[in-house]
């Protein structure tokens, strides 16, 4: 039980964290939008999807194989700051020349070119934030992790009213993410040599080789991953426009901030299920097991009240510009629920040793997400590459739960039965919005979800677990 208060702690401080930001995310997007346009938001949107996917050179999985090394053996972690810190620097070297690379290639306009390189910078300079939040994350101290996230989300808020104010342009947006992350980092790294004092400056060239070889199956999960996430927004810059791609993204930033939920428990969960995988098989079987029931619980109605409510939310969020937007993220929605029911396959897979699966799983789909891509954006633009978005996160979705299935870890009797329950639930909560859908969005988003859980609730939703572990946690 200590371990459930241990993530009970840590899960309320990254939650408070994680509100914070995302509610300033919320208006920072919002108000980015509104101001720049669908194609300024588009311009940015697109350079932050090329850095989304060639910025993972700059870390290469070391900072996830970072915290599992030293979730298991704190003494690694001196030895793995110092030699990360300088293999990062070669590896940032690496990614600024495959973005140029990209630039010149895809033969953008200046304007555009110059601000995927701010956003290229801003993505290396977070990539040295990574190795110290990796420590962080690794002792299980989320609380400074916790500050980072705020720091950068307050700096994000005042940069875009300051660029609103005085009426700046798409450049200047950009030159807010390297400011918001090099301030960051400065912050990063104080609280790390206040609470764990400087390591010594001892450069092992014999550990860089192993850890690379053990990191990089990480890192190619992660560019593969990120391919399948951005590809789309790339090839509609280059088959349609950038206007399109700010609608596509407009309803994308709306997926972006309901992700913080499993993006947060996979924070807190990882260290946790990494020591469990080698001193308690059944501690680790209980924690997955509980993480996919309460995703798949968050998950699906989520889905369906979004679907329900699209119109309402995008009009409230971008305006009447951004109304293509609606039927975008409709469709966008369920590869967001399958990302929450699969979250837990993929933790299992990753604190099980078990990250070349993983690999295996993300190649599979990115070359499904890519060819589909280029077969249906020209014909059906943006609603194309949403529709291709929910297909591979399906597949990949299948894969995983196969790949632990075979394992031992598949999904039981019961654990079907409760995900019947939420889908019978979350189907009585979309009768309530369909029929009534013409009450203020925000009444109807909490009626709805009272329904929601009073039927969970009614017909056993919810076991003498789940109740254990509430007042365990209350009682703590």
């Amino acid at each position: 039980m200590a371990a459930i208060r241990r993530i009970a702690k840590n899960t309320g401080v990254l939650f408070i964290a994680q509100i914070i930001t995302y509610v300033l995310g919320f208006f920072i997007t919002m108000y980015t939008a509104r101001y720049l346009g669908a194609g300024g938001f588009g311009v940015l949107s697109l350079a932050l999807s090329i850095t989304g996917i060639l910025g993972v050179f700059s870390d290469l999985g070391l900072s996830t194989l970072m915290v599992r090394d030293v979730a298991r053996d704190k003494f690694l972690t001196g030895k793995y700051v110092v030699n990360l810190s300088v293999l990062k620097v070669f590896l940032s070297v690496l990614t600024f020349g495959l973005v140029a690379a990209t630039v010149t290639i895809l033969g953008y306009p200046e304007l555009v070119g110059t601000v995927i390189y701010l956003i290229t910078l801003s993505t290396v300079l977070n990539a040295f934030t990574l190795v110290l939040n990796s420590v962080f994350q690794a002792n299980e101290k989320m609380e400074y992790i916790s500050v980072n996230y705020i720091l950068n989300s307050v700096l994000m808020a005042a940069g875009t009213a300051l660029g609103i104010y005085y009426a700046l342009d798409v450049v200047y947006f950009a030159s807010v993410y390297v400011i918001s992350c090099l301030l960051v980092l400065i912050l990063a790294f104080i609280i790390y040599v206040w609470k764990f004092s400087l390591p010594k400056l001892e450069i092992d060239l014999s550990f860089w080789k192993p850890t690379l070889n053990e990191a990089w199956p990480f890192g190619v999960s992660t560019v593969l991953a990120n391919i399948y996430y951005f590809a789309d927004s790339v090839i509609l810059s280059v088959m349609v426009s950038t206007e399109v791609v700010g609608w596509y993204n407009a309803a994308y930033r709306i997926l972006a901030v309901m992700l913080f939920i499993p993006i947060l428990l996979n924070t807190v969960l990882f260290p946790v299920m990494s020591q469990f995988y080698v001193t308690s098989k059944d501690s680790f079987k209980l924690v997955y097991e509980k993480y996919f029931k309460y995703m798949a619980m968050i998950g699906i109605p989520i889905g369906v009240g979004t679907t329900l409510l699209a119109d309402k939310i995008i009009l409230l969020i971008f305006g009447s510009e951004y109304a293509p937007s609606i039927i975008a993220l409709q469709i966008l929605i369920w590869a967001l629920v399958i990302s929450f029911l699969s979250g837990a396959f993929t933790l299992l897979l990753q604190t099980s040793n078990k990250q070349m699966v993983i690999t295996k799983i993300t190649s599979i789909n990115v070359v499904l997400n890519v060819v589909l891509n280029l077969i249906l954006i020209p014909y059906f633009s943006y609603v194309g590459s949403s529709v291709v978005t929910v297909v591979t996160q399906l597949s990949a979705f299948l894969l995983s739960m196969k790949a632990v299935s075979d394992g031992g870890y598949g999904l039981t009797r019961k654990e079907r039965s409760y995900l019947a329950k939420t889908v019978f639930a979350s189907m009585i909560m979309g009768i309530f919005l369909f029929y009534f859908r013409d009450m203020n969005l925000f009444a109807l988003i909490l009626v709805a979800t009272a329904i929601y859980f009073i039927v969970v609730c009614l017909i056993n939703g919810f076991d003498d677990e789940d109740i254990a572990i509430v007042k365990n946690i209350i009682n703590k």
